[in-house]
């Protein structure tokens, strides 16, 4: 008897990795493709880690490939953009064990900088493409993928959204599948690739593609439903799902390979249909290569091209109805915002105290771009801050740079600032780099790096310490500071900026949600509270103005990080003893 359970669509990943065989996992956190790696790490046949980044991550990934077992590669879709280039190279030097990549993509840019599509990628680096539209299908269509890598002897990727990674579905179970190892085998055309060699390997890939399009119309990721034939619909991925649900009588084409796609398969389907749309998230990847073989179809000219698409979507468009949502069910704005005690605010306080401009990076962090902080003025990429601060400098000099500082956290500081930092030391850059130290990859849910001392696996292991990185690659000035300390932060800031040498400040305190057991909190005093407003100016949310213009703490919210009582003049904030400890969410 199949055992089913319930699982969102990056356990189901994982599962389906486990039930697959693999054996080696690397990846680098990033939402939506987080917990894949989480769950992962749970099974204790499978080597599961955190990389630095999806660069190296992808390329632990290939080597245990060469070796001959089964691997994974997990990230985001911004993440692939850091591995392109192990990518496009273990296109062409393709596997030995079976070699996959699940890439999260994110179509509403709930928690990313962009909006790419990661089949345009894949089309670039000929790399296969599978997608599946339920947590059933991302467990099943894992093993399917790693049959597909070994048979086509290329890296295959698994492409999620983050509707599907987040989203659950009942999973049927199953045992995993104890693939023996392949034997490694010396293969210097193969794995070497000088251009001579990558010369004819390009060659190999070539004819690997026009292969997997031609059996690709007899995979069984692929499902033809015919119903109502004056109406067909070529989909995949998540909208496959609101199409079933806003048109159930549609002849539909589910595509489960979206890379390179099953051509006689699709110019079947669409001989037998009236009317052909293609309805597919982000860009008209399906419906380009449709067209191009003369297929007529209605796309991206009644659908939009950005943004997370609906049921809704498709009912306004096709079926020209208005969905009726009633005013009770719409939900009120709300921007994000640090936490409290969260010491980045404290941090932010200073820097717009001081009236510095920040050039930004990819964390919590990034949220000192808004108001009332409203330090940071430019956010590109991971590791991005310290180049452009760096590159500011040589552009406009260092009067110019005065008045600005790099912020980067520490999870992304591991990930690609110290090559950065390196740039700023090698190519003779003064000014400040602030390294935020909060003891985690906070943003993603608290997933350990190189700096906290733990793995994936929860094993302790050598904790990097940052002045020491930075030290050895030639800093000249070096700062360790608390975060909540106001007075030695603005110091250690202000004697920086006089000096004509790269200082690097770690402004260092734990993420307030790593303790979150709380045993005292700030209230105030109303008989001495003078409603100067000194206490609100860091925008901590669990501290609010009331109409008789005193101030008030929610006790809820508070973690007593004394943010507050430090810029109080009038002593109107005092610390209490908490009589119960209460858990902080």
């Amino acid at each position: 008897m199949i055992k089913k359970q319930i699982m969102l669509g990056n356990d189901a990943f994982a599962r389906g990795a486990w039930e697959a065989g693999v054996k080696v996992s690397s990846a680098y956190p990033g939402t939506p493709s987080t917990e894949i790696s989480e769950s992962l790490a749970k099974y204790n046949e499978v080597y599961a880690e955190w990389a630095p980044n999806e660069k190296v991550a992808l390329e632990v990934a290939i080597g245990a490939s060469y070796s001959g077992v089964r691997s994974l590669a997990v990230m985001k879709h911004v993440g692939l953009n850091v591995a392109a280039d192990p990518l496009y190279s273990a296109s062409y030097t393709g596997v030995n064990g079976g070699l996959v990549i699940i890439v999260a993509d994110d179509p509403g840019i709930y928690s990313s900088q962009n909006n790419q599509d990661t089949r345009a990628v894949a089309r670039a680096a000929k790399i296969p493409v599978i997608e599946p539209s339920d947590s059933n299908e991302a467990k099943e269509f894992m093993k399917f993928a790693y049959e597909l890598s070994e048979k086509y002897d290329t890296p295959v990727i698994v492409r999620s959204t983050a509707r599907l990674s987040h989203s659950q579905d009942v999973v049927d179970l199953m045992d995993r599948i104890e693939v023996e190892d392949k034997p490694y085998e010396k293969q210097i055309s193969k794995y070497v690739l000088t251009p001579g060699n990558a010369v004819n390997r390009h060659v190999e890939v070539l004819n690997r593609n026009i292969k997997l399009q031609e059996e690709g119309s007899e995979f069984p990721v692929n499902r033809v439903e015919y119903n109502d034939l004056s109406m067909g619909i070529i989909t995949s991925g998540i909208p496959y799902q609101y199409v079933k649900e806003a048109l159930p009588k549609a002849s539909v084409l589910k595509l489960g390979l979206v890379n390179p796609l099953p051509k006689k398969l699709i110019e079947e389907f669409a001989s037998k249909v009236d009317k052909l749309y293609i309805f597919e998230e982000l860009d008209p990847i399906i419906e380009e290569q449709v067209r191009s073989w003369g297929i007529d179809a209605v796309g991206k000219e009644i659908f939009n091209v950005p943004g997370e698409y609906s049921v809704n979507l498709i009912k306004r468009v096709i079926k020209g109805e208005e969905p009726n949502i009633p005013k009770s069910y719409e939900v009120p704005g709300r921007p994000p915002v640090l936490c409290p005690g969260c010491p980045h605010r404290s941090t932010y306080h200073v820097l717009n105290k001081l009236k510095l401009h920040g050039a930004g990076d990819i964390g919590c962090y990034t949220l000192g771009a808004a108001p009332p902080q409203s330090v940071l003025d430019t956010t590109l990429c991971m590791g991005s801050s310290i180049s452009t601060y760096h590159g500011m400098e040589k552009a406009k000099g260092r009067e110019f740079t005065k008045d600005w500082v790099a912020v980067i956290g520490d999870s992304t500081f591991m990930h690609t600032g110290i090559n950065s930092l390196t740039n700023m030391v090698y190519n003779q850059s003064t000014g400040i780099v602030l390294i935020l130290d909060n003891s985690t990859t906070a943003m993603t849910g608290h997933q350990d790096n190189p700096a906290t001392g733990t793995t994936l696996k929860g094993d302790h292991t050598y904790q990097i310490d940052f002045s020491k990185i930075c030290k050895a690659i030639g800093v000249p000035n070096v700062e360790v500071v608390n975060a909540f300390d106001l007075e030695g932060l603005t110091k250690t800031i202000k004697e920086a900026r006089e000096k004509e040498e790269l200082t690097v400040i770690i402004s260092k305190a734990p993420c307030a949600l790593l303790n979150k057991e709380v045993t005292k909190q700030y209230k105030v005093n109303k008989d001495l509270c003078k409603k100067c407003g000194a206490c609100l100016k860091p925008g901590c949310p669990a501290i609010t103005k009331l109409e008789d213009g005193k101030v008030f703490i929610n006790d809820t919210m508070c973690n007593a990080c004394g943010l507050c009582f430090s810029l109080c003049k009038f002593s109107a904030i005092e610390l209490e003893e908490l009589q119960d400890r209460r858990t902080y969410l």
